[in-house]
């Protein structure tokens, strides 16, 4: 019998572009103010993306846990809805300003949920989380207990 341990395979690490590589490591901890105006404009599409899977969505593909899957019914939904209408991103929750990830209590239930970056096969990382024609999103929803 296969566990869910035995089937695990960690993500293989692409070649980046280095430009792109070197903008998003610059905007650790920034403010927009802080960063040049590519980078800014960079930023704040690789947000929009990221927000047009959360809310809507669009654009990548949702993914829950076991935990989150074992849960009952109304509880999934509440859950689903929470991420979809968080709205309370700071340089505390979201330091690289890419609405990314959140850590959330949903009624008695502490989740986190985060968005990864892949390339197109989902083997490696973006080469470019801005352009979505390179970049599958993917959500995922978890309980707290299993980070």
């Amino acid at each position: 019998m296969n566990t869910e341990k035995e089937n695990y395979r960690p993500m293989q690490t692409a070649t980046v572009d280095s430009q792109a590589a070197a903008q998003s490591s610059n905007l650790a901890g920034s403010t927009t103010k802080d960063i040049t105006p590519e980078a800014a404009k960079r930023l704040a599409r690789v947000q929009e993306l990221n927000d047009r899977l959360r809310m809507h969505g669009q654009g990548g593909m949702w993914l829950t846990t076991p935990g989150i899957a074992g849960l009952d019914p109304d509880t999934v939904r509440s859950i689903f809805k929470a991420v979809q209408t968080f709205t309370d991103f700071t340089p505390d929750n979201d330091p690289w300003g890419e609405h990314d990830c959140a850590v959330q209590e949903v009624g008695d239930t502490r989740i986190i949920w985060k968005i990864d970056y892949y390339d197109r096969s989902r083997t490696f990382h973006s080469p470019d989380p801005a352009n979505p024609k390179v970049t599958v999103r993917v959500l995922t929803v978890m309980l707290a207990t299993e980070y």
